[in-house]
């Protein structure tokens, strides 16, 4: 019989927290390589960046069950609510909740990390919209995840401005070439999300749930899923060639027998039971190139 707590947790998903910690991770090691570092600065980059992932889960639970579209998969949907463990209303409060402490936590880092009001109102901004892209992604009359957006939304926040963002708050300066590592990490986790969708394929195709991989079919998802993973591979080297010239940048190639393996599984798999198993490998393995490579840098 599970506990009061059971519920929740597997609704939070704690393990999707390591997406958020990645790319907060890389934008601070860039920093620390760039010698601008402040350890009370990154951590309170690391709580914002959960809440609003625990924002993002929430709310994709709350549209998909507004919507009538996770009632067909067990397999991939076992939440609280789904279960009957979590009622709609208290989901909804949950929300709010989790909005409130999302405003609360960026605040307190703005305010320690920016200097001027012109960097405060950029990044509450910035803050402000990834609120809104976390909740309009499966809720709303037009959610942009049922429209095949997501992986760009996730590029988007999971890349771009967590890393570069990140990196600008401890910096306070905006390099064009730490780009490259960005959009690397970002693409490490669209592959999760993708990843995701292979695995819903039927279902979302079965509730008009209009995922990028509905709209190109599995074969192709599947070579969109390795040319994600090669091509963040090959950003990770280039900026790793171009700026950090030792042998420790190379600590991230560690990874590519793993890899290897998940590639040839990805293009093998058949059903939805059998890509299980693969996001939660999709999702070690975005943590420990992010981590291998984040090690590069700061020992570069």
């Amino acid at each position: 019989m599970p506990n009061k707590y059971y519920p929740w947790m597997i609704s939070l998903r704690p393990k999707t927290l390591v997406l958020s910690l990645s790319a907060i991770l890389m934008g601070n090691a860039l920093a620390y390589w760039q010698q601008s570092f402040d350890l009370l600065i990154m951590l309170l980059s690391i709580i914002t960046a959960s809440l609003l992932q625990i924002l993002s889960n929430l709310a994709n639970d709350y549209g998909d069950a507004v919507k009538g579209s996770d009632q067909q998969n067990l397999l991939g949907h076992k939440r609280g609510l789904q279960l009957g463990l979590i009622t709609l209303e208290q989901l909804k409060i949950a929300l709010w909740i989790t909005v409130i402490l999302c405003i609360m936590s960026g605040l307190v880092l703005l305010v320690l990390a920016c200097n001027n009001y012109q960097q405060l109102l950029i990044f509450v901004l910035l803050g402000l919209g990834a609120i809104i892209a976390a909740i309009t992604y499966t809720i709303g009359k037009k959610p942009y995840g049922y429209i095949g957006l997501g992986d760009l939304s996730v590029l988007i926040f999971f890349g771009l401005v967590a890393v570069i963002g990140s990196d600008y708050l401890q910096t306070k300066v905006l390099s064009a070439s730490i780009a490259l590592p960005a959009i690397a990490s970002g693409l490490l986790a669209v592959g999760v999300l993708n990843i995701n969708n292979l695995r819903d394929y039927d279902s979302d195709k079965q509730n008009h749930k209009r995922t990028l991989i509905v709209l190109i079919g599995k074969t192709y998802g599947c070579c969109y899923h390795f040319l994600l993973l090669m091509v963040s591979l090959g950003l990770f080297a280039l900026f790793a060639y171009q700026n950090l010239h030792t042998y420790y940048s190379g600590l991230f190639l560690l990874t590519l027998p793993l890899y290897i393996k998940h590639i040839y599984l990805v293009f093998k798999f058949k059903t939805a039971k059998e890509a299980a198993p693969l996001l939660i490998q999709m999702v070690k393995l975005a943590l420990l190139t992010n981590v291998l490579y984040c090690l590069g840098i700061i020992l570069s």
